[in-house]
Order: structure tokens, then C-alpha cells, then sequence
């Protein structure tokens, strides 16, 4: 049996639920054909465990392709990350307490991995199925970077594909009084990712698609 890992985080930030979990559970056995199935499996949100747990995964599961989700708060589509940095710079504390500032996410690590995930043919699968989505220049500086920095530098060179997606707040989040100004049905969410789930793995060579950003 092959393997496709999922991972997401727990709820932080005093929300309740992650968006990210919340969809990447629903997946979890899906089969995405003959002796292919996904696992999904939840990370903390801290600093100190985060890139631990993601560790344990990799050795448990020894997936052919990884994909690391997270919530992008504010952003309105599902975003495809393009590179992490080499950086923690924490703008709240994590689950633990914890905000590292200006620390490296490995110490005499390079200063940036690039996915290795066909970024660009998964949005344009995404849009043709209707789903609003992007190529993200940044993941941020916060434990979903850690995260996808991590995955890269532990799976360079191994030939396992991986990378990592920001999705925004859900849609029934707004319904329990949660003020947001973006958000996404979780039924979409979750078509979303199971679309750039089977993109990612039957497409070897990426697209050449605009996806840059004027600053």
C-alpha cells in the first residue's frame, strides 16, 4: 500500500477548531486509487513539538508524497505555498507559551527549501474545479513555515515529493458568531484538498502558469 500523509494543526489562537484539521480528518482512508490511500494525521502547534511529531510521521508512515496544511487567517482561497525560510519570528505565542523571535528553524540549515509539490498545475486543477486558489509567495514565520521547513529539509534529496497549503477560515465558523472576513465551506475545503491531493500525485512535471505577485 502506498501512502499520501496529510497533516494539519490543532485549533490555537484561541479558536475552537482548524479549519485545516477539521477537512484533513475527512480524508483520512480516503483511497485515491489501487494501493493508494491517505492518512491523515494532526500536529501540535508549538515550536518545540511540531517538527518532532512531523518526524515520527514520516518514520511511522514512510509516505511516497507529504502534504502539510494549515490556516492562513484572512486569506480566501486555498493557498499553495511556494518556498520556506529558515526563520522563526512569532508574532503570538503557540499552544505552549512559547514565541521565538529571529531563531532558526535548523541551526546551519540553507536559508530557504522550495516545494517540490507541482504548485501551479494544483491551482490551475483547483480553479478548473471551481475552487477559488493561488500560488502563496510566504508561509509565514510562524509554526506552519517551521512545519514546512522541516518536512523539505528531512525529505531533501529522498525523492518523496512534499510541500505545503494554507486554507482559510471556514465558512461555519462565521456562523457561530466568529467574525472573519474570508472563509470557505468545509465540503469545498475538503473537495479542494482531495483535488490537490490527486493533482500533486499524478503530475510529475509542473505547469508554466503565471503565479507571481506585483509588490
Amino acid at each position: 500500500m502506498r501512502t499520501v500523509l496529510l497533516t494539519a494543526f490543532e485549533p490555537f489562537d484561541q479558536d475552537v477548531i482548524n479549519p485545516s484539521w477539521e477537512a484533513v480528518r475527512l480524508l483520512d482512508g480516503v483511497p485515491l486509487g489501487d494501493e493508494i490511500r491517505i492518512v491523515a494525521r494532526q500536529l501540535p502547534c508549538a515550536f518545540a513539538t511540531a517538527g518532532v511529531g512531523l518526524n515520527q510521521l514520516l518514520l511511522k508512515h514512510a509516505p511516497d508524497l507529504v502534504i502539510a496544511t494549515g490556516l492562513g487567517p484572512g486569506r480566501s482561497d486555498i493557498s499553495i505555498e511556494r518556498v520556506a525560510i529558515n526563520i522563526n519570528d512569532a508574532r503570538i505565542a503557540d499552544n505552549l507559551g512559547e514565541q521565538p523571535i529571529d531563531t532558526p528553524v535548523v541551526p546551519d540549515g540553507p536559508a530557504a527549501y522550495f516545494s517540490t509539490l507541482p504548485i501551479k498545475a494544483m491551482v490551475a486543477a483547483l480553479r478548473d474545479a471551481g475552487i477559488a486558489a493561488s500560488v502563496s509567495q510566504t508561509a509565514g514565520t510562524f509554526v506552519c513555515n517551521q512545519v514546512f521547513y522541516c518536512l523539505q529539509h528531512a525529505l531533501a534529496g529522498t525523492g518523496v515529493r512534499s510541500g505545503f497549503i494554507h486554507v482559510p477560515y471556514l465558512s461555519e465558523q462565521l456562523e457561530h458568531g466568529v467574525p472573519r472576513l474570508a472563509s470557505m465551506p468545509l465540503a469545498m475545503l475538503v473537495e479542494g484538498l482531495r483535488v490537490a491531493v490527486m493533482t500533486a500525485w499524478h503530475t510529475q512535471a509542473d505547469i508554466a502558469q503565471t503565479g507571481g505577485q506585483v509588490s
